[in-house]
């Protein structure tokens, strides 16, 4: 089979890509441009050739014959209407396809109404549409004010009929030698003459037309490739007049998006992209680390949210806002001539950062190569700007997400917390005081990095009324964390009892024991009581949700009462009776039933509708529950069955002589339900 090599008319942006997307995927491409420069910034690749030389149509014809392509792409500018013109000629006289590349126009500009006096204005009443730069010229040449031209040499001439143009035209042209002695030898010289490359960022170009008085700013309508954005909000904030050359109106060919396309099938080509996941540490940007800019520095485009955006970004990417994994994606496959691209996260991709969701997404994603770059983490800068270790802190996020702040409060000495603003340190600071730490210290930062970067301290009690800007990392100190007084197996003397029974110490370890907990799972503990088997179970899985469901008004209560003084964050009280209230509740792995009112069947059923997996245990004292737990047993498909009979003395003082005292003997079935998924 034949090797398709294709011939591009370049010196554009445009062609620019499209060499170095081909050139990406060893398809064998020429490229003709006008000028050395423009040969200058084509990639280097085995599969590239290029020529920089104006040709007219025989030698057109002469390159087609002796190259041989399959196409022939014109991807010269859009004004250049006798070069297309010429290539097109060339085409059809050798009978190779002619694809036409077209650029997009802008959508900033009002559509052109034909209008050839000069006077078609945009929206913002400081925009002139003309046709060419003749019509250009005759406008300006009975204005007052300096021009600014940025119209490229070749339509300078049409200027020179402007009266005192040596004294009111600055042209801003290509520092080539061949332009530059152009330009002399039309009178433009010495501060009137402005040779530079661009592109231009909107702060250039305003720069220069405050430096030179600029009344008139004279561009063509060459889209965002071509820098007219920058432009028109430079002549806006400066308030100069933007006088436009429309384009020539082009109907036939292909926009990027849809030559590509054609070319991927007609060449059977297969898209690839480097990908970096760069941290950029808390947003300034003297927080990203070398590698970090670097990546961002060589990447084509960059995408993140607009405030990692506007740390990272440099002048000339392509720039897309996006943060969700699908839509990162999708910005990525928008540009496939693009084939560097890097995605801007705030701190370390690998803490609580959306690189996980990424990477996950990107799992099925063959065409892309993936670099993560580490980042400075908010956590590390923050005890470093308190000169503190965070190795033995516990850290966690309750930045739209939930855990169990309580419980690492307890255990560790620090507790390093990310927040989302003002109201959720107000909220956290608000729960140390409910679970009694309103006198802990509580440090709080916020803007890090940045030059209005607020670090405040306080006890939880002052911090409760918190006020300030942005996402927050607090650091709360506990003295006393991690000398927990009790593990598994409160004393009964712990618990606020009133008249509520409460099943007892030696039978609740070996019941939670048989629950198997783990420390996110999901708990029910039906008839609840006091709560000393849920507020033992929301300890033990502190990373889980513990439901206690009680009936008794008093019951639930004192479960309310239990939880805060053992400081069992984890817990919820579901008041009412089971099976109704469960209705609403989550899925459980474990659920402990210790009251059911002679309605167990009716609540195993309800359990089982949610999880049929679910693992169940069971404690009764009266013959009939007895009965009642092994009907149900027979009726439920499961396994690990086991059921304990629990014989339980106690020592009292008799004088000089301890005497045992029985309690009530307890059964505890235990099983993990079998039953088919519904």
């Amino acid at each position: 089979m034949t090797e398709k090599k294709i011939l591009i008319f370049g010196g554009t942006t445009e062609g620019r890509k499209l060499t170095e997307y081909l050139a990406a995927r060893k398809v064998r491409v020429h490229v003709c441009v006008a000028t050395a420069y423009g040969e200058s910034l084509l990639p280097e690749s085995e599969s590239v050739t290029a020529e920089s030389s104006r040709m007219d149509v025989s030698e057109m014809c002469h390159r087609i014959r002796e190259y041989e392509p399959a196409f022939v792409v014109d991807a010269t500018h859009p004004y250049a209407r006798e070069v297309s013109r010429n290539i097109k000629q060339a085409c059809e006289a050798n009978g190779k396809p002619y694809l036409r590349l077209l650029r997009e126009a802008g959508t900033f500009l009002p559509e052109h109404d034909g209008a050839k006096d000069g006077t078609a204005a945009g929206p913002d009443g400081r925009t002139v549409w003309v046709e060419s730069a003749k019509e250009a010229a005759e406008y300006l040449a009975d204005k007052e004010g300096k021009i600014l031209l940025t119209t490229g040499s070749k339509e300078l001439e049409a200027f020179t009929r402007i009266p005192d143009y040596r004294e009111r035209v600055y042209a801003r042209v290509l520092s080539l030698p061949s332009v530059v002695e152009k330009c002399h030898g039309l009178g433009l010289e010495g501060r009137h003459l402005i040779c530079m490359q661009g592109p231009f960022s909107a702060e250039l170009n305003l720069a220069m037309l405050r430096e030179f008085q600029i009344r008139f700013l004279v561009t063509k309508e060459a889209g965002s490739t071509g820098g007219f954005p920058e432009k028109r909000e430079a002549a806006e904030k400066a308030g100069a007049v933007l006088v436009v050359i429309g384009r020539p109106e082009e109907r036939e060919g292909f926009s990027e998006e849809e030559l590509y396309a054609y070319l991927k099938q007609e060449l059977s080509l297969s898209d690839s992209w480097e990908l970096a996941i760069v941290g950029i540490g808390m947003g300034a940007e003297e927080s990203l680390t070398l590698e970090g800019k670097k990546a961002c520095r060589e990447a084509g485009l960059l995408i993140g949210a607009r405030r990692m955006l506007e740390a990272a970004a440099t002048e000339g990417q392509v720039i897309e806002e996006a943060y969700l994994p699908g839509d990162i994606l999708a910005a990525v496959k928008r540009h496939p001539s693009i084939r560097r691209a890097a995605v801007v996260l705030s701190g370390d991709p690998g803490f609580y950062s959306g690189a996980k969701r990424l990477l996950d997404a990107l799992q099925e994603e063959s065409s892309f190569q993936i670099q993560v770059i580490p980042g400075i983490s908010s956590v590390s800068y923050f005890c470093a700007k308190l000169h503190t270790s965070w190795e033995d802190a516990a850290v966690l996020s309750l930045h739209g997400r939930e855990d169990n702040l309580i419980w690492a409060v307890e255990r560790h000495k620090k507790t390093i917390v990310l927040g989302s603003g003002a109201e959720s340190v107000r909220k956290i600071c608000e729960t140390l005081k409910v679970y009694g730490y309103g006198a802990l210290t509580v440090t709080a930062g916020a803007r890090l990095s940045y030059p209005e970067e607020d670090i405040r301290k306080g006890s939880a009690e002052e911090m409760a009324s918190y006020e300030g800007d942005g996402p927050v990392i607090l650091l709360i100190e506990n003295p006393d964390g991690g000398e927990s007084a009790y593990g598994p197996g409160f004393p009964d003397e712990a618990f606020v009892r009133g008249k509520v029974p409460m099943t007892k110490e030696e039978v609740r370890c070996i019941a939670l024991s048989k629950l198997r907990l783990g420390e996110t799972s999901v708990v029910y503990d039906i008839g609840a009581g006091t709560g000393s088997v849920a507020v033992e179970a929301a300890r033990m899985a502190f990373r889980g949700r513990v439901y206690a469901v009680e009936r008794n008004p008093e019951g639930f209560k004192l479960i309310r009462e239990n939880q805060e003084a053992l400081r069992a964050a984890g817990l919820t009280v579901i008041p009412g009776e089971a099976p109704e209230a469960l209705e609403d509740l989550p899925a459980p792995d474990q659920v402990f039933i210790g009251g059911s009112g002679g309605r167990l069947s009716e609540i195993l059923a309800a359990v089982l509708r949610k999880n049929p997996r679910v693992r169940v245990v069971i404690t009764a004292i009266s013959l009939e529950t007895v009965a009642e737990a092994k009907a149900c047993m027979e009726k439920i498909r499961h396994r690990e069955e086991d059921v304990v009979q629990v014989s339980v003395s106690r020592a009292r003082k008799a004088g000089n002589y301890h005497l045992m005292t029985g309690l009530n003997p307890v059964w505890i079935f235990s099983f993990t339900c079998d039953e088919e998924e519904q």
